[in-house]
């Protein structure tokens, strides 16, 4: 039964994803030739009406299956979908600093050293491969192991943020660039501030989770703050995965 109704749930994710991503395709069209507000709310609410479908629908699957509201898979499910609402908002926030990078400076850039872009960058990479680890090692229940690849994953993202606050800032200042008397020392601040802000709260968050562990309130079955610090910290380096490229390497130096 249970199995059955895992299988239902992902044919119905599967169709709901496919008809969210036909109606975003609708919308970039309304919103590029008709311009029809009306229209953009009325999509808006279909996708609303589509969402909301799809988690009554897997509410009632776990009813069937023994899930109630105090059961561990009806919590997880609903603190995954806060997560994945909370990182989508998160994402125009970024996309808005991307849009304005391009807008305000085109394919010119700020004079950065590459060097260090480069070490931060893989540093950053680095970090996110550490933390599958973990995250694989917690779900086989070798502690030790999760223990192990977190505290690297810690440091790394503190070298990170060290790298880009107290080391990149300090050399772009030394070249002129400034946040209040020109647009790409405002850009280059802003984007790499914001980024550099939510790999800090990462970093706690992940000390958080370690300390937890040490007094093994996770175990192989029920670990679920692992898996969400483990998808928050993958969010993170996709997002500088899109600001590398864009502070570093596109356009020339102005």
């Amino acid at each position: 039964m249970a199995h059955t109704n895992q299988s239902e749930a992902l044919r119905l994710g599967i169709t709901i994803f496919i008809f969210l991503a036909l109606l975003t395709a609708l919308e970039f069209v309304v919103a590029l030739a008709l311009n029809s507000i009306p229209l953009l709310v009325v999509v808006a609410l279909v996708k609303a009406g589509l969402v909301m479908y799809y988690y009554m629908h897997i509410y009632k699957l776990q009813q069937e299956s023994g899930g109630g509201h105090d059961s561990y898979e009806y919590k997880t499910g609903t603190n995954r979908l806060g997560l994945w609402l909370f990182l989508l908002s998160d994402s125009f926030v970024f996309g808005g600093l991307l849009v304005s990078r391009f807008n305000l400076l085109g394919f010119t850039r700020p004079h950065l050293s590459q060097v260090l872009g480069l070490v931060v960058t893989v540093v950053l990479l680095v970090s996110s491969f550490f933390m599958n680890r973990a995250e694989t090692q917690m779900a086989h229940g070798n502690k030790k192991g999760f223990l192990g690849n977190t505290l690297v994953t810690i440091l790394l993202g503190a070298g990170f943020v060290i790298g880009v606050v107290g080391v990149e800032w300090q050399l772009a200042a030394a070249e002129g660039i400034r946040a209040s008397s020109m647009v790409d020392g405002g850009i280059f601040y802003m984007m790499t501030g914001m980024h550099a802000f939510h790999v800090l709260t990462g970093v706690l968050f992940l000390w958080i989770v370690y300390r937890n562990a040490r007094k093994d309130v996770y175990s192989a079955e029920k670990h679920w703050g692992v898996e969400a610090a483990t998808v928050y910290w993958h969010f993170v380096d996709v997002v500088w995965i899109f600001f590398y490229p864009a502070l570093y390497l596109i356009g020339s130096v102005a």
